[in-house]
């Protein structure tokens, strides 16, 4: 059991004072990390897709003050890209019923950012990206590789060839 906040704190139902203790996970808990894992999994894909840059996922953690669970940070060589490949996580999220509470910056397509609220995706241009560099900024989030989320593409199974014995004449 972790300890997320020990401040005492005024309980009014309880009358008494309480501290937050974060409750053990549960089955739900462990279905709804695997179904966010999924969907940050779809937008990695879709930014590969698109041949995104530099591709980072920053899993930010509780105790740090962050507001989401995941940042997927990538680079675009020019806003043409760079809306392609927003157009594409946006798309490709959609179909698994996931729409952005915002967006911000497409227009300009110098840093694009999709609020999934679990989950952030940004996408710069390389000169925004080595300006704002976020991954500095978070330097306390654990670093992921976009295969660490990824689950492996099952790959068609083929039938294996059977070798037929020809006679000879």
């Amino acid at each position: 059991m972790t300890i997320r906040n020990m401040e005492p704190r005024w309980s009014v139902r309880m009358e008494r004072w309480t501290t937050n203790v974060e409750r053990p996970a549960t089955e739900n808990d462990r279905m709804k990390k695997n179904d966010l894992k999924r969907q940050v999994s779809e937008a990695i894909n879709a930014c590969q897709e698109k041949q995104a840059g530099e591709i980072t996922i920053l899993d930010l953690e509780q105790g740090s003050g962050a507001f989401t669970d995941y940042f997927v940070v990538c680079s675009g060589t020019n806003p043409r890209q760079i809306q392609a490949i927003s157009d594409e996580v946006e798309q490709r999220l959609e179909k698994v019923g996931q729409r952005p509470t915002h967006i911000e910056g497409y227009k300009q397509a110098e840093w694009v950012l999709l609020d999934y609220v679990d989950f952030v995706v940004h996408v710069f241009s390389e000169k925004a990206r080595k300006f704002y560099d976020l991954e500095r900024l978070w330097k306390s989030a654990k670093r992921l590789q976009p295969s660490d989320l990824v689950a492996p593409v099952p790959s068609a199974k083929r039938a294996p060839l059977r070798r037929i014995a020809r006679k000879r004449a």
